[in-house]
């Protein structure tokens, strides 16, 4: 609780949290965020437009009752943590992320053993029980970004982690494809969390030219995980059963969980800095007795009004930006397609190749691709940004570079698999394809992901929702055209078409490159939000 605000702005004559330098505060809803508003002598709104609480005319008190930070260079801001403190609620954050996409994928070999228990031949069907998992991923940020928000981040990692394990439990006692469809559905939608989240933990922690580096630490188990889930997967599902995927899945989980959990109540710490402030101001209540000390980014806006905005906003921004559209669309291609990939492998490896005992090591050559892209983009993505910027402003748009090389790299990769494959090339070539895949995968995604919140972080979790609502739409529906086009036009020219379909995506690489700065500040563009 800090002395009195400045008189310079007479709107907000507090400075707020999200104005800080490279801060985003971006699904919580603050002064500019929400429609202002007519407001009693005591702060609360009446019908109209609510103004927050920081404006003059909400203000019963004075601004000695409003906690805010100690300037930009307050120690408990997170973004001035030391590294060290940083980096081990990253490091968390990451070991929490991994088990959801290495379950999206797991399932994956099983699927055979699957349809012939539950009696159905129909593959469309099989291939739906593990992209329906994907369309979880689709829904699940529209809730839990705004929860995050409101309720703070850890809360719901932990809650989030508590469903996952109960909806595994479902999915290994599924007696009919309906149930085990709708309980992965389930499953996917509460796995949303850490992949929803986790990169507003990076932005709250870590400033823009930092970023580079801890998002690709963060996104090495969002990618590295559905390559390692099919491996393991193969040869769990041939020893012991479909089922114990998932029984494995929740040996795993409670592991993690209740050790990541405990390392949690020691070392892990709230990063969203309104919450911060929310808590803070909740103590000076109780220690001093003064009901009306709040948080400066405080406002009269009810939690249903809240969470309103906080959900249609994504999807605001997903189709009335077009830089968020145009790389959602090119992440979703990319998504949709390495599912396709994880869906036919074991197939393709299994018929062409008589691989049975081993198939589920074919999926680590899409998994040392990514590996390998991870520590190139740790390298140089933060020094590419640096260099462009020449000790000037440190656009966003200089965080896609890489995605030329990555772009590139996924319709290489898509040839070589599909025609060595299709000709029976001795087997170890189409897995050099999978490489060049998983490489291209990572060095799109990462700079993608970092460029969303570089180039909105007042509303970076909004903008990562919506590019993740699309992606995983695409992979989810993608994989289902799967069995029929390779039936159609086999493991050769059905490749070349997707082959063809991803060149034409890097499209909007350029489009971005080129406008992407245009685009985000043309005032035809711009959005109410």
């Amino acid at each position: 609780m800090k002395g009195k605000a400045s008189n310079t702005d007479s709107t907000i004559p507090a400075r707020p949290i999200s104005q800080l330098p490279q801060q985003s505060i971006s699904s919580t809803p603050t002064q500019a965020e929400v429609p202002k508003a007519e407001c009693t002598e005591k702060g609360t709104a009446t019908e109209g437009p609510l103004k927050p609480l920081t404006d003059p005319a909400c203000q019963a008190d004075d601004d000695s009752e409003i906690v805010k930070w100690d300037g930009e260079s307050d120690p408990e801001l997170p973004l001035n943590w030391p590294s060290s403190k940083k980096w081990q609620n990253v490091v968390m954050v990451s070991a929490l992320t991994f088990v959801t996409p290495f379950a999206s994928s797991m399932f994956a070999p099983a699927i055979n053993q699957v349809m012939a228990e539950m009696g159905t031949s129909n593959r469309d069907i099989g291939s739906f029980g593990v992209s329906i998992y994907l369309l979880g991923y689709a829904f699940g940020p529209l809730v839990l970004a705004p929860c995050s928000e409101l309720y703070g981040r850890l809360i719901v990692y932990h809650i989030c982690a508590l469903l996952f394990i109960l909806c595994n439990v479902a999915c290994a006692l599924s007696i009919s494809m309906p149930m085990l469809i709708i309980v992965r559905f389930l499953t996917g939608l509460v796995g949303a969390a850490p992949l929803t989240i986790g990169p507003g933990t990076v932005t709250d922690c870590f400033r823009q030219e930092e970023r580079g580096r801890a998002m690709a630490v963060w996104t090495m188990p969002v990618l590295l995980g559905p390559c390692l889930g099919p491996a393991i997967g193969a040869y769990v599902s041939r020893s012991l059963g479909w089922r114990w995927n998932f029984w494995l899945l929740i040996i795993v989980s409670g592991f993690k969980s209740g050790a990541v959990s405990l390392f949690c109540l020691v070392f892990q710490r709230e990063t969203h800095p309104p919450t911060l402030l929310k808590r803070k101001a909740a103590r000076l209540r109780i220690s001093t007795g003064n009901p009306n000390i709040r948080h400066v980014d405080h406002t009269t806006i009810s939690r249903s009004q809240l969470v309103t905005t906080s959900i249609i906003r994504p999807i605001k921004m997903l189709f009335l930006s077009p830089v968020i559209f145009g790389l959602s669309l090119l992440t979703a291609v990319a998504y949709g397609t390495l599912y396709l990939f994880f869906t036919t492998v074991t197939d393709v490896f299994t018929s062409r190749y008589g691989i049975v005992t081993n198939v589920g090591l074919t999926y680590l050559g899409c998994g040392c691709g990514q590996f390998a892209g991870l520590l190139i983009l740790g390298l140089v993505s933060d020094a590419i940004v640096k260099r462009a910027a020449k000790g000037g402003e440190m656009k966003p748009e200089y965080r896609l570079p890489p995605t030329i090389l990555g772009g590139s790299m996924i319709p290489i990769g898509l040839l070589i698999y599909g025609w060595t494959a299709e000709y029976r090339v001795f087997w170890f070539v189409p897995v050099i394809g999978t490489f060049f895949i998983g490489f291209g995968m990572i060095t799109v995604f990462t700079p993608v992901g970092t460029y969303l919140i570089d180039a909105f972080p007042m509303y970076a979790a909004s903008a990562t929702a919506a590019n993740t609502v699309l992606r995983s739409v695409g992979g989810a529906l993608l994989p289902l055209a799967g069995p029929r086009m390779y039936s159609s036009l086999g493991q050769g020219w059905g490749n070349t078409l997707l082959a063809g379909v991803s060149l034409l995506m890097m499209g909007m690489i350029f489009m971005s490159l080129k406008y992407g700065e245009r685009l985000r500040t043309h005032p035809k563009y711009q959005m109410k939000l």
